[in-house]
């Protein structure tokens, strides 16, 4: 049966979608319910970055509903960050056995993990029978092999995971090549939990397609083009766009680099933070490749602010904003 009003998380990029750019998406835009935040990372039971806690903490996440993730291949390291997380007031720990990038997989972690069923099962047994609260997983098919999968889900179907986030694509694929959906439909089949989609989702006919083709799924998972267009999960759920949108656009792309502005180092640091967007919104603009080519040459604020807001003057007598 077809889901009339499907859910919409907000995926975790690192850098990208923390407490502030969620907070300013709220500020300035619908149509997404909840988000996992991007990783934090385990050093040790008795080491924990003071940074990654005050990120998750209930203040800073008043607007938008986040389940916190945990990049970690050691269990009890695993356990004491959780236990911070929960001591917090969150009931839902993601653990990321995702993460594509080489640095991350060659330590055995995120999606270096999964061709280790024997690791992930050890190490759920020993994190779920002694952590309180749920514990939800955002996996890729495999490290190398998309089949790798169908052994993981023997292993995640013993245990009363929450939900499974399935991006279809391997950790060698990155970002490249097309999600194998004939795989995640069988997973589909095979898996005892709820199931999210994550993956390629860049407009509403994309959306579309992927809902007629798994009409059992309810959530859906997008990063990547919620942060390039995120006018996005709105027009996915029906809602018009704007008559001002370049100019809601702007007050957004105006309040996010204010609050930056407030936490970054130096402002080479807030203006190299603004050169990872723009890497995003680029796409949704007509002349955003020219924009963004000049962006990156910037090098302090000054250079930064005349240079977007003329951009933006500009793209006010031209067209709504790219849906």
């Amino acid at each position: 049966m077809m889901t009339d009003h499907p859910q919409i998380c907000l995926a975790p990029l690192r850098g990208l979608t923390g407490a502030i750019f969620r907070n300013t998406y709220v500020d300035y835009f619908d149509g997404i319910d909840w988000a996992v935040g991007p990783f934090l990372t385990t050093f040790g039971p008795g080491r924990i970055k003071a940074s990654q806690v005050t990120e998750m903490l209930p203040e800073n996440n008043a607007k938008m509903p986040v389940v916190p993730q945990i990049l970690s291949k050691t269990a009890d390291h695993f356990i004491a960050l959780a236990k911070i997380l929960i001591d917090l007031g969150y009931d839902t720990i993601n653990w990321n056995l995702g993460c594509p990038f080489p640095r991350v997989a060659q330590k055995m972690r995120g999606s270096g993990l999964l061709p280790h069923p024997e690791r992930v099962d050890a190490f759920l047994e020993k994190v779920l029978g002694v952590l309180p609260g749920h514990i939800s997983v955002k996996a890729r098919l495999g490290r190398q092999r998309p089949d790798e999968i169908f052994e993981l889900l023997s292993v995640f179907n013993r245990f009363p995971i929450k939900e499974l986030i399935i991006h279809p694509r391997t950790g060698v694929q990155m970002y490249t090549g097309q999600p194998d959906l004939n795989t995640f439909e069988k997973c589909l089949a095979l898996c005892r939990c709820t199931v999210i989609y994550n993956g390629d989702i860049n407009s509403r006919a994309d959306f579309e397609k992927l809902r007629q083709r798994f009409p059992t799924v309810h959530t859906w998972m997008i990063g990547r083009g919620a942060v390039s267009n995120p006018f996005l999960p709105g027009h996915i759920k029906g809602y018009p766009l704007p008559a001002d949108s370049i100019e809601r656009f702007r007050r957004f792309h105006d309040t996010l680099f204010a609050r930056y502005a407030q936490v970054r180092s130096g402002p080479a640091h807030l203006v190299d933070s603004m050169k990872g967007y723009w890497g995003y919104f680029a796409r949704s603009f007509a002349q955003g490749e020219m924009l963004l080519k000049q962006v990156h040459k910037t090098q302090h604020p000054d250079q930064y602010r005349p240079l977007v807001a003329r951009f933006f003057d500009q793209e006010a007598h031209g067209n709504h904003f790219s849906n």
